[in-house]
């Protein structure tokens, strides 16, 4: 007789809590480029935050526990000669991340194990390819070293890290700008947004179209769209009266959506962020001062709204942390690392439960570090799903593989296959990087030497223009 008014939800009592100010990053020229990425990358180990930078471009990257005042000599990553646009840590190795930038390149970087020590300008690889700036960068979920990139020459190359060859380049797809570009959950497809206003589901393989829907939101502003661990997709976008909108999508027919929620009348792009294990979707909008969330189901009316977390400072950019680097123990199901002008502020979600025990409704297994394919594999046309992993003990991070990248000797392949397999076998032992570490040092103190020599023969001048000065004033 009475129907339930409040519908039940795990989520429904979520609430955001910023945290303290001594455990902010303080004191950081957060980036002015406009352009509408998330400007902040986050993984368990390190956060990394593009900055403003003199003549180039650069990013910050810090290990967590470096909270407080950042100086203003703290190291760089600032090999791009202009500025950067989007950043990407590696899936599968926290030391690894890429970036994409306005002069057209994509570089790939690893930061040493407890982060930088000096600038660093030297990547591991430059992927060159793009016309013009490249402002998406994101890795495929679950194939080691393959990463995607799109620029405002409205193409998508699908890069090999590993060779530092462009694999997959998909042109004459897209007539307009690229706004986002996301793989579904075991990376066999990629949806995009486009400035055309349409959606788009590629087999990035098969290099066709496998769904499009044309005007999916009537507004001229930015949209973006995502996959959903069922293989729908989820747009935030605006209408012609400039509302906000939210809609869910069913691939299988993309003519109508299966919902459309009207949110406000801002003009700050909602970026959205998604969590496949509870199948709570974040939406963060540039310029808000707040984090509305929704929990999709497989009923109608399928997304519904749980809360909104609202502070003072509106929001110059957002990382969102992996559900690996979350603490299990005070049932924290999302953290994000809020961008104001001049700081980085953590934001943490948590569900409020009395016991102390493990929630395994909260915490199902997690996407883990470790890769279910090789590159080679997929490119051939193998899929592989996620390999998952408990956080019922908390996630404890193994040890990263060194990352390489395998010049290919097109004369012989099987000799850089061989020297690749042995070089997996023997990375325990490690007598590559001391080798390496050896001529670094080597090459330091050389330098050293030189400055040496350099400022005593300065010195000697001064000595003589002294000398001569004197005379002079005698």
């Amino acid at each position: 007789m009475f129907s339930r008014v409040v519908r039940q939800s795990k989520f429904r009592h979520v609430f955001g809590q910023a945290v303290k100010n001594d455990q902010c990053y303080d004191d950081i020229r957060v980036s002015r480029v406009t352009w509408d990425s998330a400007f902040c990358a986050v993984n368990p180990k390190f956060v990394a935050i593009i900055i403003e930078a003199s003549g180039g471009g650069a990013f910050l990257v810090l290990p967590l526990h470096k909270t407080g005042r950042i100086d203003k000599s703290y190291p760089t990553v600032c090999g791009h000669t202009g500025p950067v646009l989007d950043i990407d840590w590696c899936p599968h190795n926290d030391q690894v991340i890429a970036s994409g930038s306005e002069d057209c390149t994509v570089m790939v970087w690893q930061i040493p194990e407890n982060g930088l020590v000096t600038s660093m300008s030297e990547p591991v690889v430059i992927l060159e390819g793009h016309s013009k700036r490249v402002g998406i960068i994101t890795w495929h979920p679950t194939a080691r070293n393959i990463l995607l990139s799109a620029g405002c020459d409205n193409q998508i190359i699908i890069w090999n890290v590993g060779t530092g060859e462009a694999m997959i380049n998909l042109e004459d797809m897209h007539p307009d700008v690229i706004y986002n570009v996301c793989w579904n959950r075991n990376g066999s497809l990629i949806c995009t947004a486009c400035k055309d206003k349409s959606i788009r589901v590629i087999d990035p393989r098969k290099q066709e179209i496998v769904g499009e829907k044309e005007k999916a939101h009537e507004g001229a502003r930015p949209m973006r769209a995502i996959f959903l661990n069922d293989g729908n997709i989820l747009t935030t976008g605006f209408s012609r009266m400039s509302e906000r909108q939210l809609a869910l999508w069913n691939t299988q027919n993309l003519e109508e959506p299966m919902t459309v929620n009207e949110m406000d009348t801002s003009n700050g792009v909602l970026l959205p962020f998604y969590d496949p294990d509870t199948n709570v979707v974040y939406l963060c909008g540039k310029g808000d001062s707040s984090i509305r969330y929704f929990e999709i189901t497989d009923e109608a009316p399928y997304v519904h709204f749980l809360n909104t977390f609202a502070s003072k400072e509106p929001q110059r950019g957002m990382g969102y942390m992996p559900k690996r680097g979350l603490d299990v123990n005070k049932c924290e199901i999302a953290r994000f690392y809020k961008l104001h002008e001049r700081k980085c502020e953590p934001i943490v979600m948590t569900v409020p439960r009395k016991s102390d025990l493990f929630q395994d409704d909260l915490y199902p297994d997690t996407a883990g570090p470790d890769p279910a394919l090789e590159a080679e594999e997929w490119f051939e046309g193998k899929n592989g799903d996620p390999i998952l992993i408990s956080l019922k003990n908390g996630y404890v991070p193994g040890k990263n593989r060194e990352f390489k990248v395998v010049k290919k000797n097109a004369l012989d392949n099987k000799v850089t296959k061989n020297s690749e397999n042995s070089s997996s076998s023997h990375k325990s032992s490690h007598p590559a990087p001391s080798i390496k570490s050896e001529a670094k040092l080597e090459e330091i103190l050389k330098e050293i030497r030189s400055l040496k020599d350099m400022i005593s023969s300065q010195e000697k001048r001064i000595v003589q223009l002294e000398e001569q000065m004197s005379k002079l004033a005698i």
